[in-house]
Order: structure tokens, then sequence, then C-alpha cells
């Protein structure tokens, strides 16, 4: 099998629903983090989903509240408390409250099967 560390990051401009992260063909991918931070000091909710191949969405966060020190920006939250498995076509979905205000940083681990030729 062969493992690639990758990171995917967003700067959320506004409130629409994006794609963070697709899980490739022929892939497992291992996230480890999902880090969100406040640039704007003013405190922001976040949501985050994974939507499976079959369309279904499931929550990772749901309004969950990034707050930045008044007038400056916060220290990133980490919205992960365990490492979560997502497989091939999987989508990590983000969705700031307001625009202009969240980074999303995601890292994660891709598994691969080899090639074995013969």
């Amino acid at each position: 099998m062969a493992n690639n560390f990758i990171n995917k990051k967003l700067d959320l401009t506004s409130d629409a629903t994006v794609t963070l992260y697709t899980v490739p063909t022929a892939t497992t991918a291992i996230i480890k983090s999902i880090l969100v931070s406040n640039d704007s000091g003013t405190p922001t909710t976040i949501d985050i989903t994974l939507t499976n191949a079959s369309d279904a969405v499931f929550s990772i966060a749901k309004g969950k509240l990034v707050e930045g020190p008044e007038g400056q920006s916060g220290e990133p939250v980490e919205v992960l408390t365990n490492t979560l498995v997502a497989e091939t076509g999987e989508i990590i979905k983000v969705a700031a409250g307001a625009g202009n205000r969240l980074h999303v940083i995601l890292s994660a681990m891709e598994v691969t099967p080899r090639t074995v030729t013969t």
C-alpha cells in the first residue's frame, strides 16, 4: 500500500456550503485533523459534513462556535476528537455561519493499494 500525507485548506469567503476534500478513486483517507480558525474577532459557527457515495449526509460538526478574541485572530480549534476514516468518493463539506471569518485545514493520510506487476 502507498501512503501519502496531504492537507487541504480553505478560506471561507461566504456562508455557502463548499467542498473541502473528496477522497480519490481507489483510496481510503485517514483524516487526522480538521482545524478551524477565526481571523475576524467575531464569533462564528461552522458546519462540517461527510457525504457518502449514496449521497447520505452525516454531521461531523453542527453549529460549532469558533471564537476569536475581540479585535484579533483566535487560536485554531480542533473539530475532530477521533480519527475519521473516509472511503472512495466520500466528500467533506464545510459552511461558515458568515463569510470572511473562518479558515479550515484538513490533514489526512491517503492509503491506496499498490499495483503489483509480474
